[in-house]
């Protein structure tokens, strides 16, 4: 088999894999059964597509082939098609109303499959690692880096999560109308997730986690497509092609941090920022701007300024007031803090996050005694910052975050 084959059907895997296994599940009930025929399918391709040529629609010759896969395992097991069946009859009382959806060629089943891989009932490291596995097509192998634990770790926790679906008959269903501002949420927390993990990961020798920031767009785009007149979707959207716009200007040469006033910001993605500011136009209307929205507007303000110098911090101070209201949270309080210390000076600053020190959410947060170093530093209080940068360096785990903090707290020690 040629090289260039086998890519198209890995490239073609990976991006029909949500909807394919979508659409198996709404017909088969049945996700261990979805994954099994899916990969069928996908070996079938693999030998004959080098004989018969790519496909001019490989999505479809995929689901075809798949669901003749499931046919003819279900006639060899009468008692496994019996079960299939009163599951998807189940399925079919509890939404027996096919949401419709503003563009034909993507099938609902998908929005079925985010909110089946994200209910509630499951816990949360099961919700990710099940929405990168089955919407975003990643390998187990590739779950498995995304959470820093052995493949053989990462296969038991997703075959857990898959029997908890069966055994607590979780229904394969978009919520109804009067559940989905209680459901979505969630759903939106797992694909931020994965997005925070891929832009700043939590550990290893990293920075960046591309592969998992671009999984959590390709995955946010889907759900706006799907539900496009929910503005915290697109309020997410928004948010991650903001912050992600400024990517490839966070590191450099040597993989080393750059920090925001120091970056090139003729290295910014124009295109990412120009849709992420039109976004948070469409997210800000119509209503009170929920959380995800608000911090869309904070990125925009940043992505708009010259330098840092000129960004609108008094802007960005006041939105991260109506952020506070909004979802309040420690962290929004430190980010808060680290705005009024650009709007006011250092010393208005380091007021509010020592009043954070002792909030026990923030243990173990390295952000923290990070930003009190760096404005310790800045008020020539050299000795405290450098407590302060060793306090950071006890618990951070990412590699270019922990060279950079070792740095300044050299620095602060050599005076």
């Amino acid at each position: 088999m040629t090289r260039g084959v086998a890519g198209s059907v890995e490239a073609v895997f990976r991006e029909e894999r949500g909807r394919l296994l979508a659409t198996l599940v709404g017909q088969f009930g049945d996700l261990d059964l979805a994954e099994e025929v899916a990969s069928d399918a996908v070996a079938a391709a693999l030998e004959r597509w080098p004989v018969d040529g790519v496909p001019g629609r490989p999505g479809a010759w995929l689901l075809t082939t798949a669901r003749r896969k499931a046919v003819d395992r279900l006639r060899r097991d009468k008692a496994y098609a019996a079960r299939i069946a009163v599951l998807q009859a189940e399925a079919d009382r509890n939404d027996p109303v096919v949401r419709p959806t503003d563009d034909g060629d993507v099938p609902d089943e998908r929005l079925r499959l985010f909110f089946t891989c994200c209910h509630p009932a499951l816990p949360s490291e099961a919700q990710v690692a099940l929405t990168l596995r089955c919407l975003a097509g990643l390998s187990t192998p590739e779950v498995a880096r995304a959470f820093l634990v052995p493949a053989a770790t990462m296969a038991q926790r997703i075959v857990r999560a898959k029997r908890k679906i069966k055994g607590a008959r979780i229904p394969f269903r978009v919520p109804e109308a009067d559940e989905l501002p209680a459901r979505l949420p969630g759903v939106l927390r797992v694909v931020y997730a994965i997005f925070t993990e891929g832009y700043a990961a939590s550990a290893g020798p990293e920075l960046v986690r591309g592969d998992l920031a671009d999984e959590a767009i390709r995955l946010a785009r889907i759900l706006h497509r799907l539900l496009p007149q929910e503005r915290e979707v697109t309020g997410l959207l928004a948010l991650m092609l903001l912050v992600d716009a400024r990517r490839e200007a966070r590191t450099g040469p040597d993989g080393q941090l750059v920090l925001l006033d120091e970056q090139d910001r003729s290295r910014w993605n124009r295109a990412f920022i120009e849709e992420g500011r039109s976004l948070v136009v469409t997210a800000l209307r119509g209503g009170p701007p929920g959380p995800y929205a608000l911090q869309a507007a904070i990125a925009a303000v940043h992505d708009e300024a010259a330098d840092v110098a000129t960004t609108d911090w008094p802007q960005v101070v006041a939105l991260y007031d109506v952020l506070a209201d909004v979802a309040p949270s420690p962290v929004v309080a430190l980010n808060r803090a680290v705005a009024v210390a650009m709007r006011d000076g250092p010393a208005a600053g380091l007021e509010l996050l020592d009043a954070l020190a002792t909030d026990e959410r923030l243990r173990g947060y390295h952000l923290l005694p990070a930003a009190r170093a760096d404005l310790l530093r800045r008020l020539g209080r050299r000795a405290e910052a450098t407590a302060a940068y060793e306090e950071a360096l006890a618990v951070v785990g990412n590699g270019p975050e922990r060279a950079y903090l070792e740095r300044r707290a050299e620095e602060t020690r050599g005076g």
